[in-house]
């Protein structure tokens, strides 16, 4: 009896095993295709300033009300990316660069740059940036460029808000 319903049990453990590898394996990959996606709709390659959160606010997933986010969905396809992150009169402003499967390539912020602007080129493997800049290199051409920016009063956001305009995330000129 035991072996007439070993290799069906077999044959389920296998499939169950493999299922559970691929999906392991693909969900980053998928999380961060649908990010960019959505955060894409506003356009790629440069930066779309969100206001402040709501309760209805889900293109980032579970915003912060404190925090005012700048997303660049970026696709290097067509070359490496420069993203230029000015001055914000804020407590606290960061960079992060996410790549294809979510991981993060990078974070810098205002403490450590001394509020000073931050400016990193965003590539892949072979691409090629100019000489003297600090590069981040990504597995995967499409990723997401965030910056968050602490709002401690609601009456800021204005300077805040146009401060963080004069960002900026482009691919890089070549020839």
């Amino acid at each position: 009896m035991i072996r007439r319903w070993a290799g069906p049990i077999g044959l389920a453990v296998l499939l169950a095993v493999v299922t559970w590898f691929v999906t392991l394996s693909r969900t980053p990959e998928t999380l961060m295709a649908t990010a960019v996606s959505r955060l894409g709709k506003a356009g790629m390659n440069s930066f779309a300033h969100s206001p402040l959160a709501t309760s209805k606010s889900r293109a980032i997933v579970r915003p912060s009300p404190d925090l005012a986010y700048s997303s660049c969905p970026f696709d290097l396809s067509r070359g490496a990316l420069v993203v230029t992150v000015e001055p914000v009169p804020a407590l606290y402003w960061s960079l992060s660069v996410f790549q294809a499967n979510t991981d993060v390539a990078l974070v810098r912020n205002n403490v450590e740059t001394h509020g000073r602007p931050i400016t990193v080129v965003v590539a892949q493997e072979g691409q090629v940036a100019p000489a003297g800049a600090e590069v981040v290199r990504v597995k995967g051409a499409r990723g997401v460029a965030l910056i968050r920016v602490l709002v401690d009063d609601r009456a800021h956001f204005p300077a805040i808000d146009a401060a963080r305009h004069r960002s900026t995330c482009r691919v890089l000129a070549t020839g």
